[in-house]
């Protein structure tokens, strides 16, 4: 799969009887995925005709996809997006670009692990960390995550008291 493409949702269902999709989203909200022009379904792109927001999902129309049969087809499918149609604000980043960050102590350089994945909770994102057998979870919150650096690799913490048993 090309590297640029990020998975960014699941159609969940149709809608009405012309092709309309609805698609779950697995990144920030629908809203995010609102004035995207374009989506990879299978590897292959698909132009947004129109989008709207609809109880926290995307209900979408497709150029190729005019009926409900042609819509139920690809019930189950994930969607992915092309980074390069998305500018991030300062400070934002791809949960994709997270994993396999090295997580190291800022004041002392200790290093406890890889991130593993970024479980999304709603109050914040746990990065899920990889120490050989072990699972530690820490959660995406400024008084313990003080430095992302994507340049690097590196995610800067300062763990709080009783956070690992140390």
């Amino acid at each position: 799969m090309n590297n640029n493409l990020l998975e960014a949702g699941k159609i969940v269902n149709t809608h009405g009887l012309r092709g309309e999709i609805m698609i779950y989203p697995l990144c920030d909200g629908a809203d995010f995925l609102l004035d995207l022009e374009r989506f990879f379904i299978d590897g292959q792109q698909m132009t947004v005709r129109e989008s709207r927001v609809h109880k926290n999902q995307l209900l979408c129309r497709l150029d190729s996809v005019d009926s409900i049969e042609k819509a139920q087809a690809l019930v189950g499918k994930k969607i992915f997006i092309d980074r390069a149609d998305v500018e991030l604000e300062e400070g934002r980043y791809f949960i994709e670009d997270i994993k396999g960050m090295t997580v190291r102590h800022t004041e002392t350089g200790k290093e406890y692990g890889i991130v593993s994945n970024v479980i999304q909770t709603g109050a914040n994102d746990v990065f899920e960390i990889r120490q050989g057998d072990k699972t530690l979870l820490i959660p995406k919150i400024d008084d313990v995550v003080k430095k992302i650096d994507l340049a690097e690799g590196v995610v800067e913490i300062l763990p709080m008291k009783g956070l690992f048993d140390e």
